[in-house]
């Protein structure tokens, strides 16, 4: 329910036929939750008019015994996880949320794909969301992944980075082919209510000022809905592989873009 999600789901709807697609979120109310039932109801109408199964499954991802739950009724052939406690500056004030479903959470997704190659074939992509937020207080720009990412300026931050190592770590010990999407603030019709574009907008329809910070010196870019959904179609489609690295010892199956 979640903007991302309900969008690629929506993609995966009209690309992928024959196909099970499960849909998790908690329906918090971090914002209005008016607005994740009506990406809800978008999907189902999707659903009917098409030929794939859409299974949505109400529950939080750091909920250990729930997810577990769910990837034993499901054999997976692919994971997203974009579920997240998004936003920086209400990771100030509410760090505990930050910590349950970016870490623990994240935690959870990694375990029970380890766990699906003891009853089956096992997950065959982990595709995740990481953000440009890790970059934190680098300089240089454009950022590379490449680059070393050091320096966050908030636990939101360290809670994406963080799960960039919880990944890598599954990766080289299990084999599980991951690949995490440092997404640029993401903007689109139904999106996040508290991103500043809807605020200003909300301003201007009611004839007030729009506040301008740091002197209006702030620049920010931000990616079209469409195109982050472009980018996790494509990837999901093409799990990195163990190979060798020019010193003959094995890298696993891990990769990171910056969309």
């Amino acid at each position: 329910a979640g903007f991302i999600g309900s969008n690629l789901v929506a993609r995966l709807m009209t690309e992928c036929h024959d196909a099970t697609i499960v849909g998790v979120d908690n329906m918090n109310d971090y914002y209005d939750v008016r607005i994740k039932e009506y990406r809800l109801r978008n999907i189902e109408s999707i659903a009917q008019n098409g030929d794939n199964r859409w299974c949505f499954m109400r529950g939080d991802i750091a909920d250990r015994g729930f997810i577990v739950s769910i990837f034993r009724e499901h054999n997976f052939d692919i994971v997203v996880n974009l579920a997240a406690q998004a936003g920086v500056r209400y990771s100030i004030t509410n760090p505990d949320a930050y910590i349950q479903s970016n870490i623990i959470g994240f935690y959870n997704i990694l375990e029970a794909c380890r766990a699906s190659y003891a009853t089956g074939q096992g997950v065959a992509h982990l595709v995740y969301a990481s953000s440009s937020s890790v970059y934190g207080s680098n300089a240089k720009i454009p950022y590379s992944v490449e680059e070393k990412v050091d320096n966050p300026v908030s636990l939101y931050a360290a809670t994406k980075k963080s799960n960039e190592l919880m990944a890598h770590a599954y990766s080289k010990l299990y084999d599980i082919p991951s690949t995490g999407l440092r997404f640029f603030t993401v903007y689109g019709p139904a999106g996040r209510p508290d991103m500043a574009y809807f605020g200003f907008t909300d301003k201007l329809r009611r004839g007030e000022k729009i506040e301008i910070f740091n002197y209006g010196e702030c620049k920010r870019d931000f990616t079209y809905i469409d195109d982050i959904v472009e980018g996790i179609y494509r990837v999901m489609q093409r799990p990195p592989q163990r190979r060798s690295g020019e010193d003959g010892l094995p890298i696993p199956p891990y990769a990171v873009y910056n969309i």
